[in-house]
């Protein structure tokens, strides 16, 4: 069956049934006059832009039509890098009934991407999503769902698994999964993820505790910020460039760099379906409000594959991957001799779908979509999680709970507050 067909009647299928409260029908899900052609140009919204939503204001294959955002100084800064008759929300909810948009960029705070994400797909949307794909696991199982109810497409955007040169690899993820498909290192594997292998922890996304209240600047709608978050006096350091050292928004460095990090791990180690088993923390309970530092984490996978995050900086001369045949260092160094020359005997690895907008016309899934980018979320919300608490957890991949812990299940669906829910 054509796919544009295909999309059109699943989305009016959800609509009879009454899963989703929708008033408007998107352009590119119609026949007729609102029928999206291959060759025809699909539009975009950016819904917060903060530096990263301005960031993404000129990524090809869309044209943006609307942005939106709940301080003013943002969205007038923004408008002004728009193009010309390009619409300004204060309220993502009104910008989501607005048929003229195909994709919804989300370039919010983490603890807004999973509800946004959601409501998006109700509405019909396709989604580009900033990392992490979501703050809670509970979070990215709805998102996860809404996703494949709705029939839409879904980008997580980090792309090291992909394109670009690999942090401190001197490559792209391709040959590095090329290299473990071929057995060359043996099996099971550990991946050291270290300042020592090319891997900067950010720890100075940490918050500050005994915050005074600050008078909530004119431009700012502090309440919609906060949205589903727990209410907090307002504290400049607490929203904007540094809302990430709190657990309510964000999860200090680990969550904001780990999906960059950890997503490739994932696929090359051909994980995407699953979850580690087993994390181990060296690290002490942390602030209920404010992130702090962390020393090692340990991710055990039920084969015995692990990732070792070092936060210390002291795994000093470690190996990227190490296996029982063979070690893989920064700059792709192996002690294997003419690794080179091996490799080329071995098939590369699958293609993948890295075009966004080819993906979203022809209803094909991203490379990096809301399966994959559920399970290298979760790795890293399982850490996070076990930092929180300060102790090490296990945990069931497949029914996607700690177990005997209700401590840290009570993280993976944290209450929101009212009136926002997924």
């Amino acid at each position: 069956m054509n796919t544009t067909i295909r999309s059109r009647r699943h989305f009016l299928k959800s609509v009879a049934l009454g899963s989703a409260a929708i008033t408007v029908i998107p352009r590119h899900v119609l026949g007729g006059s609102g029928y999206l052609a291959p060759s025809d140009e699909l539009t975009k919204a950016i819904i917060g832009v903060g530096n990263m939503g301005k960031g993404h204001i000129d990524y090809p294959g869309a044209r943006l039509v609307a942005i939106c955002d709940v301080d003013s100084g943002h969205l007038a800064d923004a408008l002004k890098r728009c193009p010309s008759g390009t619409k300004t929300y204060h309220d993502y909810r009104e910008l989501l009934q607005d048929p003229s948009i195909d994709i919804a960029h989300i370039a919010t705070p983490p603890h807004w991407h999973g509800i946004m994400s959601v409501e998006a797909a109700k509405a019909g949307k396709d989604v580009w999503c900033e990392k992490p794909m979501t703050r809670t696991i509970g979070e990215g199982i709805r998102v996860k769902e809404a996703i494949e109810r709705h029939g839409r497409i879904f980008r997580l955007n980090t792309w090291f698994r992909f394109a670009d040169h690999f942090y401190g690899m001197n490559t792209t993820v391709k040959p590095i999964k090329k290299l473990v498909q071929s057995g060359l290192l043996g099996w099971p594997l550990k991946v050291t993820v270290s300042a020592t292998t090319g891997f900067n922890w950010k720890f100075y996304w940490v918050g500050k505790t005994g915050l005074n209240v600050e008078p909530v600047p004119a431009e700012l709608d502090y309440d919609l910020w906060l949205g589903p978050a727990p209410y907090k006096p307002y504290n400049s350091h607490r929203v904007h460039g540094t809302f990430r050292g709190y657990w309510d928004y964000d999860g200090g460095g680990l969550a904001d760099m780990g999906q960059h990090y950890l997503d490739p791990v994932q696929y090359f180690l051909g994980k995407d379906n699953t979850s580690p088993v087993e994390v181990l923390i060296d690290g002490e309970q942390q602030d209920s409000d404010a992130c702090g530092t962390w020393k090692r984490i340990e991710l055990v996978y039920k084969d015995g594959c692990r990732i070792i995050l070092d936060g210390e900086g002291k795994d000093v001369g470690a190996a990227y991957i190490e296996g029982p045949k063979g070690k893989l260092y920064p700059g792709f160094r192996s002690d294997i001799p003419d690794l080179e020359k091996k490799l080329a005997s071995f098939p590369d690895p699958e293609p993948q779908m890295t075009d966004f907008a080819e993906a979203v016309r022809t209803r094909t899934p991203f490379a990096l979509n809301e399966q994959n980018g559920f399970r290298s979320c979760t790795v890293v919300n399982m850490a996070v999680v076990a930092v929180r608490l300060g102790r090490s957890l296990k945990f069931d991949p497949e029914k996607l709970r700690f177990i005997d812990d209700p401590g840290a299940n009570a993280l993976i669906d944290q209450p929101m507050r009212a009136p926002w829910h997924i």
